[in-house]
């Protein structure tokens, strides 16, 4: 059975976080597959805390982002997709650069669903483990 419940790409994804604090912090949308989604933020002037390395709250936004995104892409058309809890691990501080998150879903419940994000700095280096756990909303 296929993870996603309704149409989704790059292009799609990109469109829908037009205006939002995704288009503003500079994250992209890089590839979905079968069962996750990829994307990157850069590590600049807006996504650095004080000490020069990536905001942890900034690396949470991406892995909410690409968390839900997965949620919402992979329930039954109609229904919603909200966040109950999100965790990270941050492992390795970030500078410049790249960060790349990818997305797979742990579980696919019919009332909730839970996703790993890992985010990667440019040698490939694990900087942030994430788990996120979504609420499935049936329609009203």
């Amino acid at each position: 059975m296929p993870l996603w419940t309704q149409p989704i790409s790059v292009d799609i994804l990109t469109a829908i976080h037009k205006n939002t604090a995704v288009e503003h912090l500079g994250m992209e949308f890089v590839e979905v597959g079968p069962d996750f989604i990829c994307g990157r933020m850069p590590v600049d002037t807006r996504t650095r805390q004080p000490y020069g390395l990536l905001h942890g709250g900034v690396s949470v936004v991406l892995a909410e982002t690409l968390g839900s995104c997965g949620a919402a892409y992979s329930c039954a058309p109609g229904h919603r997709a909200v966040g109950l809890d999100i965790n990270a691990n941050h492992l390795k501080g970030a500078t410049s650069g790249w960060v790349t998150g990818i997305t797979r879903p742990v579980h696919i419940g019919r009332t909730t669903q839970v996703w790993q994000i890992d985010l990667r700095n440019e040698a490939g280096e694990l900087t942030c483990v994430s788990r996120i756990t979504m609420a499935i909303l049936a329609p009203r």
